[in-house]
């Protein structure tokens, strides 16, 4: 009912109902191959202003527009359960107009139904980040996926160094939090890269993990994270969770003897005062330096329909901040990291992955025996 329900809503659309979606260009999806400027619709299953990937999407596409390679709107379909039958049926609408070269969304909660408009709407073409669900099942879609597992385990290298280092708020008991947002492979594989890291220079190295279910409550989020800093005495929290993970910052904030790692984007930089205060880092996943990428390549002619994009280190698709408030940490410290970070590219690090068969497991497996 709910298919047949949004396919109408496609089929009887006029253009009028999403005439501010289409960022001023009039060239159809087919005159992406001449090197015209690119027309894009970026939808955002929650807000800009997460801190996270979402605002990192949107960072590159205004980059690309800055640049004159595309125009773009994005749409901004909301987070909560009350939003989500809003996902489908605006992606229908999208599709349905014809007028865009290319459609981006991201996050785990969108393959399914990205799977579904892409089945109905084979020649236009699709980009879905952070999720690798159907991969090969359409030859208009492509997948970009990010390296999260080695991005997690220079985390860990950094965190598992940090919290015995004697650094100020710091104390002597060797654990760590995790402050995830959903229990899913995506956030597992962060973790799974962050507790072998942490392991790799502590053996004895205990990690809280935590899930606020969500990406979207900071105050949940900070409640998990006072209960690690104040019941389980963890001096580092990384918060992978968008804007629930950002309660890991309040809570090292309000506390005062706690650190926060960020995620994604450099968060450092986008906190007030406060907060970028107690972050001493961030995981970046660079999803908008991933798109630039990706609108590179095609317009050089090199097309990845069908199939996945696997973004590392040697790629730029992850790092770490390693500026501010990182210069601030023991030497030790910040040689470790990135001692690690050369060992990941040369491939004399292998990490495993949460999204590799069996790997879910295995990370929840690990989790659970480092729990504190």
């Amino acid at each position: 009912m709910k298919k047949l329900f949004s396919l109408l809503l496609a089929s009887v659309m006029t253009v009028g109902l999403l005439a501010g979606c289409g960022g001023g260009s009039e060239a159809p999806a087919d005159d992406a191959a001449t090197g015209d400027v690119y027309n894009v619709c970026n939808l955002v299953n929650g807000n800009l202003g997460d801190k996270s990937f979402f605002d990192s999407a949107e960072a590159g596409l205004a980059k690309l527009a800055e640049e004159g390679k595309i125009t773009y709107k994005t749409i901004e379909m909301g987070a909560t359960d009350a939003d989500q039958p809003k996902w489908l049926e605006t992606l229908y609408e999208v599709a349905g107009t014809g007028e865009y070269d290319l459609i981006i969304c991201g996050t785990y909660q969108m393959p399914e139904y990205l799977k579904e408009v892409a089945d109905e709407y084979p020649d236009q073409k699709f980009l879905i980040y952070d999720d690798t669900t159907h991969v090969g099942e359409n030859a208009n879609v492509v997948n970009m996926s990010f390296k999260q597992n080695d991005l997690g385990y220079m985390v860990g290298v950094f965190a598992g160094s940090m919290t015995t280092s004697g650094h100020p708020n710091t104390n002597e008991d060797a654990v760590l939090g995790f402050l995830g947002g959903v229990d899913s492979p995506v956030i597992n594989d962060f973790l799974y890269g962050y507790l072998e890291g942490a392991k790799s220079v502590n053996p004895d190295v205990k990690v809280d993990t935590r899930y606020v279910t969500n990406y979207y409550d900071t105050a949940y989020g900070k409640e998990l994270a006072l209960s690690m800093i104040n019941d389980k005495n963890a001096d580092i929290v990384w918060g992978v969770g968008g804007a629930a993970g950002n309660g890991g910052a309040e809570a090292a904030q309000e506390t005062g003897k706690a650190w926060f790692i960020g995620v994604d984007s450099d968060q450092e930089s986008t906190f007030g005062a406060e907060l970028a205060a107690v972050t001493l880092t961030s995981g970046l996943k660079n999803v908008g330096d991933g798109i630039c990428w990706f609108f590179d390549e095609w317009a050089a002619g090199n097309e990845y329909w069908g199939t996945e994009v696997n973004l590392g280190i040697a790629e730029g698709g992850v790092g770490v901040v390693t500026d501010k408030n990182f210069t601030t940490v023991p030497q030790e410290v910040q040689d470790a990291v990135l001692a690690a970070q050369e060992a990941i590219v040369a491939g004399e690090i292998v990490v495993p992955s949460a999204l590799a068969d069996g790997g879910n497991d295995a990370a929840i497996a690990l989790r659970d025996s480092m729990q504190p």
